[in-house]
């Protein structure tokens, strides 16, 4: 495990990384402008379809983005994402592009340092984009706006590894509220009441709903050990309890999780994204005021690190 000591705080004034401001973890990394025109200038002539049928080119990609910051930004990133004081960092474009192809270029980019993505069922791409807006008939909460989308961790019904996740807005309108929440392991303080019952680490059966194109079913225990100590695995809405005992349980859970005092929001604009290392943090998001023009649009990777 990589950590992030002093020294890598700042790099020849490229990379810059401080604490965000509205979170006592996560950091924020800003990268000079003027690379992050380089980076654009750069990969203006590579189109989206090419990274999506050519996996090698994500990884140009990377090599992009390293070529026009400097190869610290890749150990900065790493460091960051797998040191369990921090675990999340959030960087974006600045206001330089608005550019939806740029965006996803970008987010690739920064995905591609840390290592490769999974493949995502639901969108059949190696990234998913998606709309949060008025109506929505979907089978999960991840696109219903005005209630409150649970904490969870992803990658629970799926039999590959999810190591970080990658959210990165990319457009926003008539949106007030809809904040993302984290929430990292060790700021939970009723962890050691669940910890210790009996069923923190029975493994639990996973079926996802059938927008996520995923037929298989998974079972994994709530609480479990990895090289970045004890990590967590949950979702609400796809937790198949067996008995009453395990409903019970894990309705306490997630009750207590949603009330943590740990709990802390990050607003994104639009161009910026939030990386978190799936192990430790759990998120959601806040539900947003309504409003019939409200839209959101996003992006999602998740992915492993490059061992």
């Amino acid at each position: 495990m990589n950590d992030m000591s002093d020294a890598q705080r700042l790099f020849s004034g490229t990379i810059k990384v401080t604490d965000h401001p509205t979170h006592t973890r996560v950091q924020q990394v800003s990268v000079d402008p003027q690379a992050l025109r380089r980076f654009l200038a750069m990969v203006k002539d590579i189109d989206v379809q090419n990274l999506e049928y050519v996996p090698f080119m994500r990884f140009k990609m990377a090599e992009a983005l390293i070529q026009a910051c400097g190869e610290d930004l890749r150990g900065t990133l790493n460091a960051i994402v797998e040191t369990r004081e921090h675990g999340g960092f959030t960087i974006g474009l600045q206001g330089l592009s608005e550019d939806p192809d740029d965006f996803v270029k970008f987010g690739t980019a920064v995905a591609y340092l840390l290592g490769p993505a999974n493949h995502d069922s639901m969108s059949g791409k190696y990234y998913a984009r998606f709309f949060v807006k008025h109506t929505d008939n979907s089978d999960s909460y991840l696109r219903q706006a005005y209630r409150l989308f649970t904490m969870h961790t992803d990658g629970t019904y799926v039999s590959e590894a999810t190591d970080w996740l990658l959210m990165m807005k990319f457009d926003e309108r008539n949106a007030v509220g809809g904040e993302s929440r984290f929430l990292h392991l060790d700021d939970w303080k009723d962890l050691g009441d669940f910890l210790n019952h009996p069923l923190a680490t029975k493994p639990l059966l996973y079926k996802s709903p059938a927008s996520k194109n995923v037929a298989e079913q998974v079972e994994r225990p709530l609480f479990f050990q990895n090289r970045y100590g004890l990590a967590i695995c949950f979702i609400d809405q796809f937790v198949q309890p067996a008995t009453l005992e395990e409903a019970l349980y894990l309705h306490d859970l997630s009750a207590s999780m949603e009330t943590s005092t740990g709990v802390q929001e990050i607003t994104l604009p639009p161009g910026e994204l939030v990386v978190l290392n799936n192990y430790f943090y759990l998120h959601g998001r806040a539900p947003f005021q309504k409003h019939e023009q409200l839209h959101r649009e996003l992006m999602r990777i998740r992915g492993l690190f490059a061992r």
